[in-house]
C-alpha cells in the first residue's frame, strides 16, 4: 500500500461547491500526482491517482458517466 504524507499537501474545494456541504477537496502532488478526499472528513480515507487515471477520472464526471 502506498502511504504518501500528505501533511503539507494544499488542499482546495471546486469553484462550483459554493460553501455546500457535499464537497471533495483534491490536493495537486508531484509528477502530476493528484489526492482526492471528502471535504467534511478531512482526516479520513485520500484516494491517490496518476496523471492518466486523474484525467479519465475528470472526464467522465464532466461527461456524466460517473
Amino acid at each position: 500500500m502506498d502511504r504518501r504524507d500528505l501533511s503539507r499537501a494544499t488542499w482546495r474545494k471546486s469553484s462550483y461547491s459554493n460553501g455546500g456541504g457535499e464537497c471533495v477537496e483534491v490536493a495537486d502532488l508531484s509528477n502530476g500526482t493528484r489526492a482526492l478526499r471528502d471535504s467534511k472528513n478531512p482526516d479520513g480515507g485520500v484516494l491517490v491517482f496518476d496523471s492518466r487515471a486523474w484525467m479519465t477520472l475528470v472526464a467522465k464526471v464532466k461527461s456524466g458517466q460517473l
